[in-house]
């Protein structure tokens, strides 16, 4: 494509590559996934207590932006299948600190595995430059969606 071409994209058909993009990329990395033996919600679950070893329920839910009881489901699921430990804080008995076990580590270890592996692929034939020039372009497309979340709040701070 030459720089003539690129001036006749409309918005609109950039726009849909980027949804189509996600959405393509979302249903293969499901796919691979799907042989660790977890669901999509608990995969997540399972990913932010590797990041964050001996979170409470609490700041998981926070982590996770969503509600501590969604969270509580999850976890029950997780500690009855053998993924998850629950200990009571030692300093507030109503705190308890979420950490993986040993069947826990290996998915969380399988799913990197599928990680890099898909970026990998995804990225193959791109030039360094080229990765850093769409680096580049899709960082300004989150600031601008940043901008908007932030107009978005305080409009509903004033209503």
């Amino acid at each position: 494509m030459d720089g003539n071409c690129l001036s006749e994209i409309s918005n609109k058909k950039i726009i849909h590559q980027l949804i189509s993009f996600a959405i393509k990329h979302r249903k293969i990395m499901l796919n691979y996934l799907d042989e660790t033996g977890v669901y999509q919600a608990q995969h997540r679950l399972l990913m932010v207590i590797s990041h964050n070893p001996n979170a409470s329920q609490n700041d998981i839910a926070k982590l996770m932006d969503v509600s501590a009881a969604t969270v509580a489901v999850s976890l029950k699921k997780l500690e009855k299948e053998g993924y998850i430990n629950k200990e009571m804080d030692e300093v507030d008995n109503r705190l308890n600190k979420i950490t993986l076990t040993e069947k826990g580590e290996k998915v969380v270890e399988r799913s990197r595995q599928i990680f890099d592996s898909t970026d990998e692929k995804v990225l193959e034939g791109f030039t360094e430059e080229e990765k850093q020039t769409l680096y580049v372009l899709l960082q300004k497309l989150n600031d601008n969606l940043d901008r908007m979340e932030d107009e978005i709040k305080s409009e509903k701070g004033r209503a």
